[in-house]
């Protein structure tokens, strides 16, 4: 893909997701992740119904009278968008592949967060952390990751979501808005999910492609794991191969769902020609915080 063709694609990105914030999250995003904590705002004369723990005492005795001090949201997040980069996100027999789907995905929900001023970092993954943005603002920095997320050629092609979170955890010593976006086709990333969820408000995004759950009948095909290489001739036309196949996403995909819920993360299971808008929509309204 050339500069031009990299630079038009960017565009498109950009202003399809900035519509779909302007029109569509921007409420829903701010009521699910609210700010990190409460900050001190003023001091001023208690009222009645106020917390008696907020009183200044302080001021109470200089002016012989009861001043309460008020405080408000802090409303700035860091959000950071982790993206597995493996080989297996280059796959997709429908509209788009598992990367591209994951492009606009991040567009939209970096914009969202451009939009309640809050900072957006970017974690590109493969088994090493590839490219890393720290949390940043404005609308450069956005399309800088955008651009990462389209033009970006990793190093290897294999996969290690232990590995990304490591290097979440030793980077963001904050608490984090973390969407972790990978078809989560790994093993043993149990443990570390469950230490991410515990410093970070973890979110993962599952994309798959339809025929990864529910294979054809095409006959004998030339088939290549897109992670190692290795190629293979497989028999499509027989029974027991669909199901083995069927077996295996249905295990990668209860893995991704049993993982992440028992660590108290949050979980969105996307096809890569999906409606990602309407998945968003619903975990925002399902985890408004009250």
């Amino acid at each position: 893909m050339d500069v031009k063709e990299i630079l038009k694609r960017v565009r498109r990105i950009e202003i399809k997701s900035k519509r779909l914030t302007n029109h569509l999250f921007m409420g829903e995003y701010n009521s699910s992740f609210k700010g990190r904590g409460m900050i001190f705002s003023e001091v001023r004369p208690y009222q009645f119904g106020d917390d008696v723990r907020n009183i200044d005492w302080n001021k109470t005795a200089h002016f012989d009278e009861p001043y309460v001090k008020v405080f408000e949201e802090e409303r700035e997040n860091s959000l950071v968008l982790m993206v597995d980069v493996s080989g297996s996100q280059d796959f997709g027999t429908r509209k788009q592949s598992k990367k591209d789907t994951i492009a606009e995905i991040c567009a939209t929900l970096a914009f969202s967060a451009l939009g309640n001023n809050d900072k957006v970092g970017l974690i590109l993954f493969s088994d090493e952390v590839e490219v890393y943005l720290p949390p940043a603002k404005g609308r450069f920095h956005v399309l800088r990751i955008i651009r990462e997320l389209v033009e970006y050629e990793p190093k290897s092609k294999k996969t290690s979501i232990p590995g990304g979170i490591d290097f979440l955890l030793k980077t963001q010593k904050r608490k984090s808005i973390v969407f972790l976006l990978s078809d989560f086709d790994d093993v043993d990333y149990k443990k570390s999910m469950n230490v991410a969820a515990r410093k970070h408000k973890i979110v993962g995004i599952r994309l798959y492609d339809k025929i990864e759950r529910n294979f054809p009948d095409m006959g004998f095909i030339n088939m290549t794991d897109n992670e190692t290489g290795k190629q293979q001739l497989i028999n499509t036309s027989s029974r027991k191969v669909r199901k083995n196949f069927e077996s295996y996403f249905q295990k990668v995909s209860e893995t991704f769902f049993t993982n992440l819920k028992n660590a108290g993360a949050g979980t969105i299971e996307i096809p890569t020609d999906g409606d990602y808008v309407k998945a968003l929509l619903n975990y925002f309204k399902r985890h408004k915080t009250a």
